[in-house]
């Protein structure tokens, strides 16, 4: 079965790299320099992990805006200038690396499935969670800090 995986829209966040410190902490954001953790913070723009000495902006999302209970945000990290992820049937190295939680959505934005995975392992659970006729797109999230990280479609 044939997927894509959508990194969130760089221009949801351009505008915010401009801001001051004190300006992004009006909106509950914050500047960061990124470390030499590994891996790095994931940018959820393009699907890719910082390097040492990069800056990040750490913002609260709505990455999920819709009418039903399952609306969420969630705290994320993004890199200025990078461009949204958007590929067909590639799995981006950022996702492989991390434990996943994949859930299922239907056209109600009603989860109707979910799954726990191991990123080297997420095209056969993305294959399972759309054996789901009623599966409109999922949603995967680190699992352990739940937080989001990215969207996939049928292609």
């Amino acid at each position: 079965m044939s997927f894509r995986i959508v990194g969130l829209p760089e221009k949801d966040f351009a505008p915010l790299f401009g801001l001051s410190d004190d300006q992004l902490a009006e909106r509950g954001a914050a500047r960061r320099i990124a470390d030499a953790r590994s891996p790095g913070y994931p940018c959820r723009v393009s699907l890719t992990d910082s390097k040492p000495g990069e800056v990040l902006l750490l913002v609260n999302y709505e990455h999920h805006p819709v009418n039903s209970p399952y609306g969420m945000r969630s705290a994320i990290f993004v890199r200025q200038g990078e461009k949204t992820y958007d590929e067909i049937d590639q799995v981006p190295e950022q996702l492989r690396i991390r434990q996943l939680a994949g859930r299922a959505f239907d056209a109600d934005a009603m989860m109707i499935g979910w799954e726990l995975i191991n990123g080297h392992e997420l095209e056969s659970a993305i294959e399972r969670l759309f054996a789901d006729p009623r599966a409109e797109y999922l949603q995967v999230h680190c699992a352990a800090p739940d937080c989001y990280a990215a969207k996939v479609t049928r292609a």
